[in-house]
């Protein structure tokens, strides 16, 4: 550990005291002697069982828990999830003062991952000019908000939170004891309001309050956050090869929040319409904010500089559309042009054609402004403000993000076969096998004229689908092309689920033929390839779809590129944790592999989840797991609802988290890596992970699928049908309302097994699968060298360290007796708590170390912080739902049991800050 990283975890302990004193403070004013002492007591026996003394410890604490009433049991609740969240703002403050004490040392000490350490890393390495501007054309990132957030804390709470953390940062740089003593009541006054405020949603939220949850993010951070890295980018290049490069823009965020209809029948064509005209609300707003800011920095007047010919001449023009006949101060020739600017983007906020049609428009306006500042300032000290506002109107266009549209394979086909039947062109399109499905809609893509009319009245559910396609065009004429880009199809099992959406754009006017044979095509379809099936599958059906004509004319006018979607969520739950990531890993090299031979280029979209049993971890360690070869592809990666929060509330945070991604793109896309890491893997490396992938998937199979009471202990075992009731979400927990375990979401089955403290789907086979084939081979050696040098395996070995170490046997316990029959609770759990063991000792052999997580301290103190905090709540919830479970469903004791179980829901997510 450095230096300054000691420095940052002292100030990290002391920040928590800090918190924890006024905290108290509060918890007396509020509850009195009774609370403050009930707290503080189960907070020091919960230490005192984490220090060695479990069994007595443990009894102790469930003997107290038990004697609390009613009242103060809710309220002791509530505390320990109150000082959980605020552990979070005590290490967000931690990571924030660790980065602005790296930049307050000279250049020879640079943080790790940071935007200056990746440019370094390409001068040690002689990356040429030449080299960088090859790089800066492949650098791509793409980051998507999901349309189904698991976040369970309120915006409300985390506005909260954000006003606290900004206080502590303050209490770092006030110097006076006034300024301590005010800054002190203010963090007081907060957090009496936290605990005054309701933690739990009323009801679940609709579609468009998740839109506008999303939006936050993109209003208070990332419109100024994306832009700054940018920008810093093109300066710390600049200042290393004194060439200033003109950096695209590589860094976008996208959303499906609005367009995803899988599952979800709150969402309709109606639905992403609204969200799209909510996006160009808000980013409407913000440019005639920039611009305002603008307007009042750019006093130039032109008594004192020349200007260039092209301003003056789009002044007149303007002013001649807008009907205004001069200006005041018409010598201060930037603010009226920019004047001129606001007035048109009020139009373009009415609708009126005076305003801009297109955000091309408004940028070039921005450009004839940066051009003819050229004439009287210095090129190399640019006004960054100008600079900044051109970069968000790149990025941000008039559509915010981009919104991808999702539905499942299914509704596609349910829909061709009526429109189909209809039209006498297949009487059971459903019936037919793959290959009659084929040649049958190439025949229809191939007809230019359409099949259906406005005219033409379909059931409710195929009148939909055909609606949403007429939706996209829509949308792409009001707000751009870039509002609706990607069409991704759940479920993809064969070439005809690719060809049937084509079909349905086709009739939509996306899609076209001409009779010269031009295709123009204005949506890229990309398949979602989601269990272990499809991912062995999926590099033959690519080869089948690449070799039809008329697909290829499709990418030919998409540019030839393929977007290809990654499930870890599905694959995770399909096969465990290891086999899904070393097949996900096996598809993108094969995929890759055929692409290039077609000529094809690719983009891989990562569907990874928060948690870790869902493909989790940090953003930058996501990305240097991929196979080397795909990061040139471009990378396009899910951020689920409940890592928003923690990396995009803060601009601090933010900040961190993107350029630590940017900076491990740009060097993985070079193939370079400070700790000397392989990218490639060898034979022998690959061999081995065949072989261990083989044997986890058969352990994982043994009890998920064959073992006949494995559902019966995990829904009795986890609070799996007390989640249904926290409001997080707007879309189900199961598909089509089954209790298959199939229909069942890998967001509810993650959260479930997260809360019991077993995270089974983040660890488990995962062992017996490592062990087996050191009993075969004894090739310790191979494995410790392929976790120090093969950045998937680093990836993979860590999150394990990080799912090993947030379980907890001990609490698993308490859940597994809460399972009736007893002789499946003892003998499933026994099984669990066999394969734990295994798996921590053989994961603490290949990292060579003495505990988990000896390699990233800062994790390691952060999780010790936590579990004597959420242990009460695990054994509080254990007990409120046991008991819930003897009540009549709906009575009046039932709904309070009910809450209070929420309230442990809530805080325990908080406190392993992973939800779904």
């Amino acid at each position: 550990m450095t230096s300054i990283e000691q420095k940052s975890s002292i100030t990290l302990w002391q920040d928590v005291e800090f918190l924890t004193q006024i905290f108290d403070q509060v918890l007396y004013h509020q509850g009195g002697d009774t609370l403050l002492n009930t707290v503080k007591g189960l907070r020091k026996l919960s230490r005192e069982s984490r220090n060695g003394h479990e069994e007595d410890t443990l009894n102790s604490i469930k003997r107290k828990i038990t004697e609390l009433d009613p009242n103060l049991r809710q309220n002791v609740i509530h505390a320990f999830s109150i000082h959980l969240h605020l552990l979070n703002i005590a290490e967000q403050n931690f990571r924030t003062r660790r980065r602005r004490e790296y930049q307050a040392q000279d250049e020879s000490v640079i943080q790790p991952g940071s935007l200056e350490a990746g440019v370094k890393t390409l001068t040690d390495n002689n990356v040429t000019p030449e080299q960088v501007t090859e790089l800066l054309g492949k650098l791509s990132l793409e980051l998507v908000m999901t349309a189904h957030p698991t976040e369970a804390t309120r915006r409300t709470i985390l506005q909260i939170h954000k006003r606290i953390a900004r206080l502590l940062t303050q209490w770092d740089y006030s110097y006076t004891r006034y300024e301590k003593k005010m800054i002190k009541e203010r963090i007081a006054n907060e957090i009496t309001i936290l605990w005054q405020t309701q933690e739990i949603r009323q009801n679940k939220p609709s579609v468009m309050k998740e839109v506008s949850n999303g939006l936050y993010f993109f209003d208070r951070v990332l419109f100024d956050v994306l832009p700054k890295i940018h920008d810093d980018l093109e300066d710390l290049l600049f200042e290393k090869y004194q060439q200033r490069w003109k950096i695209p823009s590589f860094l976008r965020f996208g959303s499906w929040i609005g367009g995803d209809r899988d599952g979800n029948p709150n969402v309709k064509a109606t639905t992403t319409f609204d969200t799209l005209k909510k996006h160009r609300e808000l980013v409407l707003n913000k440019y005639i904010g920039v611009l305002e800011v603008l307007k009042n920095r750019l006093s130039h007047s032109t008594s004192k500089i020349n200007v260039s010919d092209e301003i003056q001449e789009s002044i007149k023009k303007d002013q001649k559309i807008l009907g205004i006949k001069g200006w005041y101060k018409e010598d201060e020739v930037y603010r009226v042009k920019l004047s001129l600017m606001l007035k048109k983007l009020k139009y373009t906020e009415q609708d009126d054609k005076r305003g801009y049609s297109k955000s091309e428009e408004l940028l070039a306006d921005l450009q004839l402004i940066q051009d003819s500042m050229k004439l009287h300032h210095p090129v190399n000290n640019p006004v960054k403000l100008l600079r900044k506002v051109i970069r968000q109107v790149d990025l941000f266009g008039f559509h915010l993000a981009s919104l991808d549209i999702r539905n499942h394979s299914g509704e596609h086909e349910s829909a061709l076969t009526e429109i189909l039947q209809k039209v006498n062109i297949s009487a059971d399109y459903s019936a037919l096998d793959e290959e009659e499905k084929v040649q049958t809609l190439i025949s229809v893509l191939e007809n230019p004229r359409p099949m259906i009319s406005i005219y033409d009245e379909f059931t409710t559910d195929t009148l939909e689908v055909i609606d949403t396609f007429r939706m996209i065009k829509r949308a792409q004429d009001t707000f751009g092309l870039r509002a609706i880009e990607v069409y991704l199809i759940s479920m993809t099992d064969n070439v005809s689920d690719l060809l049937e959406v084509l079909v349905l754009a086709k009739e939509a006017g996306l899609y076209r033929v001409y009779p010269n044979g031009k295709v123009v095509s204005r949506i890229h379809v990309a398949p979602l390839l989601e269990t272990i099936d499809d991912l062995k599958n999926g590099p033959e059906m690519i080869k089948k779809l690449f070799d039809i004509p008329l697909y290829r004319k499709h990418l030919d006018a998409r540019g030839d590129l393929q977007e290809i979607m990654l499930g870890y969520s599905d694959s995770s739950k399909d096969g465990g944790n290891i086999t899904a990531n070393w097949e996900l890993y096996q598809a993108q090299q094969e995929i890759h592999d055929i692409a290039s031979s077609y000529g094809v280029k690719l983009k891989y979209f990562h569907g990874r989840g928060g948690s870790l049993g869902r493909g989790g971890g940090p953003l930058y360690a996501s990305i240097l797991s991929q196979p080397a070869v795909t990061l040139g592809d471009g990378v396009k990666i899910t951020e689920q609802g409940e890592v928003l929060s923690s990396r995009y509330l803060l601009e601090d945070i933010a900040y961190r988290s993107l350029e630590q991604a940017t900076s491990t793109l740009l060097t993985g896309i070079m193939g370079l890596n400070d700790d000397q890491t392989s990218m490639q893997p060898s034979q022998e490396e690959v061999d081995a992970m065949h072989v261990i992938s083989e044997y986890a998937l058969k352990k994982y199979q043994e009890l998920v699928f064959e073992d006949p009471s494995f559902l019966e202990y995990f829904n009795q075992a986890t609070p799996l049908h007390e989640l249904g009731d926290l409001n997080i979400g707007s879309r189900p927990m199961k598909r089509k309302g089954s209790d298959r375990f199939e229909d069942l979401r890998a967001i509810p089955w993650v959260f479930a097994w997260t809360q019991s403290r077993q995270l089974l789907p983040a660890w488990y086979a995962t062992g017996t699968g490592i062990k087996q084939y050191l009993d075969e081979t004894n090739n310790l050696e191979l494995l410790q060298n392929m976790y120090k040098r093969w950045p998937f395996f680093q990836a993979t070995i860590n999150n394990l360290q990080m799912a090993l170490t947030k379980a907890d046997v001990y609490t698993a316990h308490e859940y597994a007796k809460m399972v009736q029959d007893t002789e499946v609770g003892s003998r499933i759990f026994g099984a669990i708590k066999a394969e734990y063991e295994v798996t921590k000792d053989i994961v603490l052999k290949i990292a060579e170390q003495e505990e988990l997580l000896d390699n990233r301290p800062n994790i390691k103190d952060s999780v010790r912080l936590r579990n004597p905090l959420v242990d009460p709540l695990n054994l509080l919830q254990v007990q409120l739902v046991s008991k819930l479970r003897t009540e009549e469903e709906g009575s009046e004791k039932y709904q309070e049991l009910l809450a209070e179980a929420l309230l442990t829901i809530n805080g325990i997510a908080a406190g392993l800050r992973n939800t779904g």
